[in-house]
């Protein structure tokens, strides 16, 4: 992935109304639920390679940064609404995705060694706080597959998840499913680096990172155990918990 272009936009598609001009459209499926639907113009570009993962990550927090620096300027609209990923929202027993308690092959041990993640992930995020300057709009699924590159230009796409959370929570969702991958440090320093060069990033919330990254983790157990009739939820296995669990052994043996 090339490096971004000296402006201070972010690249997203343009909505295409519908012939009517109405932006959203309401359409009654075959079992009479209702649903909204956009239309989204197609853009040119293709998702990074995996090969370049430490350099890209630094082109990735410039993107990030923007996308915050937006959110923090926004103006909320009068009667707006999205999910919030918060704590209980996302990690409680009726959490988006479901309550990671029903995650695959959760047994006793893994009960117990992610109930301590859990609790102490509760802890320092109340620590943390959740005022505007660390709480706010962000996409929510930062990841590298959801960027498009074509030359100069990259393309952030996929705002499924776009909600109110943690701006650091973005850094989580970079590394979703990967989050054992030797290069983490290495990736996480690199879009530090990245954030820094566009908006400013403290020293807390830098050392907070690897909270949000096991905050991410454990809210991707609910969702393999809520979507484990999906093809990523079968590639993903029993075995993501077990890589949960001895990364939350880690993790707790440095923050709780």
């Amino acid at each position: 992935m090339t490096s971004l272009r000296d402006d201070k936009l972010v690249l997203t598609p343009a909505i295409l109304p519908a012939t009517d001009g109405r932006r959203v459209v309401t359409a009654t499926d075959d079992s009479g639920e209702q649903r909204n639907a956009v239309m989204f113009e197609f853009m040119n570009g293709v998702e990074p390679t995996e090969d370049r993962l430490v350099q890209d990550f630094n082109t990735l927090g410039q993107i990030t940064a923007r996308l915050h620096q937006h959110s923090r300027q926004w103006q909320r609209p009068a009667g707006f609404t999205r999910m919030t990923w918060n704590y209980e929202t996302a990690l409680g027993p009726n959490g988006h995705w479901g309550s990671w308690r029903d995650g695959l092959a959760m047994g006793p041990s893994e009960l117990e060694i992610l109930g301590r993640l859990s609790e102490t992930l509760g802890k320092r995020l109340a620590a943390f706080g959740s005022g505007p300057d660390r709480f706010g709009l962000v996409h929510a699924d930062m990841r590298l597959a959801n960027l498009l590159v074509d030359g100069s230009d990259v393309t952030v796409i996929d705002f499924d998840d776009c909600g109110l959370g943690w701006f650091m929570y973005d850094l989580g969702s970079s590394v979703s499913f990967i989050e054992d991958h030797p290069l983490i440090p290495a990736m996480t320093d690199s879009w530090v680096n990245g954030y820094r060069t566009v908006a400013d990033l403290s020293k807390e919330e830098e050392h907070e990172l690897p909270t949000f990254i096991m905050f991410r983790r454990l809210l991707l157990v609910a969702w393999v155990g809520s979507h484990q009739d999906t093809e990523t939820g079968q590639e993903m296995g029993d075995n993501f918990t077990k890589v949960s669990c001895d990364l939350a052994e880690k993790y707790l043996s440095q923050y709780s």
